[in-house]
């Protein structure tokens, strides 16, 4: 998806089933209360609860279609939007990334099929050298989705228009803490038993200008970069990364970011690896539709 009107890039959904936290600042510990919080901003959706209840009165498919899922309507609309949230996450559980040519290397790999595995990209093995090697970027981009699910300092300014700062992961955690929709809450799925992680966060200093680390699943079709999505291409955040000053990092917690300091050669084989993490988007026009109305727009991203 790409840079909506707000101030952050919009993340995929694609992926987002079984995560520990969500968004760029981790204030919702669930799909469903990320999912509330978009219906709840006015900057987003802006729908409220007693929007969502007056909608679903108004809608009688949608009102079929919410009786099938939970039955009786509750009293409250609170209740009735918290419904719709864990209905729309329970559709987005189900958005996963196909498999990829890393995929089939990394399974031909397994199996010693050397000759299946050959066929991978020779630059695209170099990148993966150095992704896992000198560049050390398996430290925060680990796992399937190639994130370790938690919070950094990019090393770039967290300022917004105006002067004002993002907060980052800081504001986040104050978000989630108070919120009654956590995993602590009274609409907790599980009572509250699975809220090991929220139960136990705290905000610090250093959670200042931190923001979540994303996954690397289709990221050549979710341009543009960074939580603000001031980084257009993938070249572009590959050169921050190489060249970032390390004296806009925090000076507390644990340091991990340095600049590569790569050749061009090897930042041409990073991302030849980054390129296998994702599949061609399939071309959606055939020979028996007619050609668009403005040639050259982009194809649309994920």
């Amino acid at each position: 998806m790409g840079h909506t009107s707000g101030t952050r890039n919009t993340p995929s959904v694609v992926d987002s089933a079984g995560q520990r936290w969500y968004g760029w600042d981790g204030a919702s510990d669930s799909l469903w209360a990320a999912t509330l919080r978009a219906m709840l901003r006015d900057d987003e959706m802006g729908l409220g609860a007693a929007g969502a209840a007056d909608l679903l009165r108004r809608d009688p498919a949608l009102r079929r279609a919410y009786r099938s899922a939970f039955g009786q309507a509750p009293a409250d609309n609170e209740g009735l939007l918290v419904n719709l949230a864990k209905a729309l996450a329970a559709w987005q559980s189900t958005l996963t990334s196909p498999r990829t040519a890393f995929d089939e290397f990394r399974d031909a790999f397994a199996r010693n099929d050397l000759a299946a595995a050959a066929r991978y990209p020779e630059a695209a093995q170099r990148g993966l050298r150095l992704f896992i090697g000198e560049g050390r970027c398996n430290l925060c981009h680990a796992g399937p989705r190639f994130t370790n699910g938690e919070f950094g300092d990019t090393g770039l300014p967290h300022f917004l228009p105006g002067g004002a700062v993002d907060a980052g992961r800081h504001g986040g955690l104050q978000s989630l803490l108070f919120s009654r929709f956590n995993r602590l809450g009274p609409y907790a799925d599980d009572g509250g038993s699975g809220a090991g992680a929220t139960r136990h966060v705290l905000a610090t200093h250093r959670n200042f200008g931190e923001f979540k680390v994303p996954g690397l699943r289709g990221l050549s079709h979710t341009a543009p970069y960074m939580h603000d999505g001031k980084l257009p291409t993938l070249a572009a955040v590959l050169s921050h990364y190489n060249n970032i000053n390390e004296e806009r990092l925090h000076a507390d917690g644990e340091r991990i970011l340095r600049p590569l300091g790569f050749s061009a050669a090897q930042l041409a084989d990073l991302e030849a690896f980054l390129a296998t993490l994702s599949t061609p988007l399939p071309d959606r026009r055939s020979s028996r539709q007619p050609p668009p109305a403005q040639p050259g727009v982009a194809p649309d991203r994920m």
